[in-house]
């Protein structure tokens, strides 16, 4: 009973700290942020290896990558480098998460390396979901299974099954928050591999990855490729290997965080974006297929706006400060045929809840 009661008592604690930093982030995004804090996470090691594939120690490549990811960012004077562990050492996951969270980290970003029984490779990034198939549920299995070597673990998870896509605790509810953030980061990621690496491309996907669940600001895992794939393991077991891998992240990651300074800056030298700007948008579809804004795709429509987020392309009509006027635009696309068409509200560029933006002045 006593180890139930502490443990309701953390979850509250933490529910209430990402309220409050949900709470904040909304208010400090509209500022111009002069340093963006950013953990990084090598996953696995001490007594956990991670896989070992074909004789590759996942935990030492994840190690190697994660330096060098740092070392890049860290050139950068408006980025903040932490680690989860700089060295070979043993680290919950809780932890993980808990080291993000006390920092008030802008991104968390967790390194990896993949297996299977097939040849399968390739390179693939993971937020925070439990859409995913059974194959990707099978890697989130895997990850999740280091819970098992943690002290006291069945205190610091109970309820959590790591067997099971369905045993989530309720903070990770709250995480939705930062879903959009994540996509686009791990969208970043991903073309770097593909398009500039030539990886093959196992796509961004959603997952119950526990290291995430911890985190309460934007967050991907990364799987660098298979180890058990000789080849692949070869390339990410070298040094060459780990420099591009880490490249490439460390690039999409200063990427994103140029894209945040877009949305919350605009002109130059000190000039600030309107502390209380709102537009209202009419989301009218979502989905995999690019269509280009034209009309005829529409249903007549006009000045249609696309935005991609992860794999999924977002379709807007409307866009304006007037909530009166956005009323108007969603019974247009209604009576276009649009019948689940609905309201949404961005405060700076960032998207917030539309109850919120009708509360502002």
């Amino acid at each position: 009973m006593q180890s139930q009661q502490k443990h309701k008592n953390i979850i509250k604690r933490k529910i209430l700290l990402l309220l409050f930093f949900i709470f904040l982030g909304n208010s400090f995004s509209v500022c111009a942020q002069k340093e963006y804090v950013v953990v990084l996470d090598a996953g696995h090691g001490g007594k956990d290896p991670g896989n070992l594939g074909n004789g590759f120690k996942e935990k030492s490549i994840a190690l190697k990558v994660v330096l060098k990811i740092g070392a890049l960012l860290e050139k950068r004077k408006d980025v903040k480098v932490l680690y989860t562990r700089n060295k070979d050492v043993f680290i919950d996951l809780w932890k993980r998460g808990d080291i993000a969270n006390q920092a008030k980290a802008d991104l968390f970003v967790s390194v990896h390396c993949d297996s299977h029984t097939s040849n399968a490779f390739g390179a693939g990034t993971f937020v925070l979901g439990l859409r995913g198939n059974k194959k990707n549920l099978e890697i989130a299995k895997r990850e999740n299974a280091v819970i098992l070597l943690e002290d006291n673990y069945r205190d610091k998870y109970e309820g959590f099954d790591s067997n099971s896509a369905e045993s989530v605790i309720g903070l990770s509810l709250l995480q939705e928050e930062n879903l959009d953030k994540s996509l686009a980061i791990a969208s970043l990621i991903q073309n770097n591999f593909t398009f500039k690496l030539k990886r093959n491309n196992r796509k961004v996907k959603q997952d119950n990855f526990q290291v995430l669940r911890e985190t309460i600001m934007p967050s991907v895992l990364v799987e660098l490729g298979f180890l058990t794939n000789r080849k692949e393991g070869v390339f990410l077991n070298s040094k060459k290997g780990q420099a591009k891998m880490a490249n490439e992240i460390a690039v999409a990651i200063y990427s994103y965080i140029k894209n945040l300074k877009l949305n919350t800056i605009v002109g130059s030298g000190n000039t600030e974006a309107p502390i209380n700007e709102i537009k209202f948008k009419v989301q009218i579809a979502a989905g995999k297929n690019r269509l280009r804004t034209k009309s005829y795709n529409f249903k007549g429509l006009k000045n249609i706006e696309r935005k991609l987020f992860g794999s999924v392309y977002k379709y807007y009509y409307g866009n304006t400060s007037s909530y009166k006027a956005i009323k108007e635009s969603l019974k247009k696309a209604k009576s276009k045929g649009y019948k689940q068409a609905f309201i949404i509200a961005f405060k700076n560029g960032k998207k917030i809840a539309l109850e919120e933006a009708l509360k502002m002045p």
